[in-house]
């Protein structure tokens, strides 16, 4: 791999000093190839940066005492005023996801709080 370090332009760490694009992952100590230009750097490139990663695993105690006691509502999502279609009940939870393209609105997912119907809204 021919790794030249002549840059057009100066950058912040982690961007290609050629086009400006966000570089890709360092897998090796050889370097890394740009995606826009196809233009190679050596690792000095990422200058002093880290990668730090944090999984947090919810705690199973906090799932099994809410359900004991009844109070599993309040990890199903906020509590709204809106009408079951398949028992009438007036109380219903809410969760929203981007599942469309960005330009699009969201999903909204409604559980009722009584017999867990659920239904779908686009929004």
């Amino acid at each position: 791999m021919d790794i030249t370090n002549k840059a057009s332009f100066i950058t912040t760490a982690g961007f290609c000093p050629d086009c400006g694009s966000i570089l890709p992952l360092l897998n090796n100590q050889r370097g890394v190839t740009c995606y826009s230009c196809s233009r190679n750097w050596e690792p000095e490139v990422f200058g002093y940066m880290s990668m730090i990663y944090t999984v947090t695993f919810n705690n199973k105690d906090t799932y099994t005492s809410a359900k004991q006691f009844g109070n599993i509502e309040e990890l199903e999502g906020p509590i709204i005023n809106r009408q079951c279609l398949h028992c009438n009940n007036n109380k219903m939870s809410y969760a929203t996801l981007q599942l469309r393209s960005a330009d699009e609105g969201q999903t909204v997912f409604y559980t009722c709080t009584k017999c867990k119907y659920k239904e779908t809204e686009n929004s």
